[in-house]
């Protein structure tokens, strides 16, 4: 029996038996798995909460950790199983743009198509690939099998919208990728498009006809701007937010995901 790292990240809650059955399915395979629960909490077929879940957390994982996502809106269909190989940790899930800002982020990454059934649980359901497809093939992988025994290599994947914000006459124009439980507004935005502290005390953000000039190094900071409602933070996956301190931004912004937004400085106006 060898121990491995495996995560699972799916929108299955934990209501009904699906987790159950998937990591049942594990350790069938490797009874010596360890499997940590990343999240399940990951609203119904919403791909892209899922994509920035893993791009927030896979750092925080050792060289060799296996990476299982189950947000799969298009299971039983045509779109292919991954198996992905990038920063020394593989990601197996469906090729639905899961894995691509970590791929993009990365810059370097190495892609199969999950083909080879002698790895499934047979029969196959067409509806649970989870249970059926990714945690055995996460299973075998996690015991010794070579990636190349899982199917062929493929040149492109499929990759949702590119997380880098655009340059424009009017300033950085970025978006929302994310809102959490607390109702923070995550963007697109990381240290490296604003600068250091001095710049940042300069900076204001543009949201829904709302401009947020507010910049705090902790929730509860008071700041020379007393007790703005919105301010700017930079959060712990390295993305800058839009919060309020108990209380949520995005209801006071009447904001969604996807959300347009333009970050200025004093420089640019």
């Amino acid at each position: 029996m060898k121990p491995s790292l495996i995560t699972l990240l799916t929108d299955f809650g934990t209501q009904d038996y699906f987790v159950g059955a998937m990591k049942g399915a594990i350790l069938s395979i490797n009874p010596a798995a360890q499997i940590i629960d990343i999240t399940h909490d990951i609203s119904p077929q919403d791909i892209h909460a899922g994509a920035f879940n893993f791009v927030s957390i896979y750092k925080d994982f050792p060289p060799g950790t296996i990476h299982l996502g189950v947000v799969d809106p298009g299971v039983g269909s045509n779109r292919y199983a991954l198996l992905i190989e990038c920063a020394q940790q593989y990601f197996i899930g469906p090729d639905n743009g899961l894995f691509s800002w970590i791929c993009e982020r990365e810059g370097k990454f190495v892609a199969r198509q999950l083909t080879n059934e002698q790895f499934f649980r047979q029969p196959v359901s067409a509806t649970f690939h989870g249970r059926d497809v990714f945690a055995p093939v996460a299973a075998a992988l996690s015991n010794g099998v070579n990636p190349e025994e899982f199917g062929p290599l493929i040149e492109d994947i499929v990759l949702l919208e590119s997380l880098e914000p655009k340059t424009t006459a009017k300033g950085i124009e970025a978006r929302i990728i994310h809102i959490d439980r607390f109702g923070n507004c995550i963007t697109n935005l990381r240290r490296e498009h604003f600068g250091d502290e001095e710049v940042s005390a300069g900076m204001s953000l543009s949201v829904n006809e709302e401009r947020v000039t507010s910049f705090r190094k902790f929730f509860s900071q008071t700041t020379a701007h007393g007790g703005d409602e919105l301010f700017m933070i930079v959060g712990s996956a390295g993305f800058l937010e839009i919060a309020a301190r108990n209380a949520s931004a995005a209801s006071i912004l009447k904001a969604r995901r996807g959300q347009p937004i333009i970050l200025s400085t004093e420089n640019n106006g």
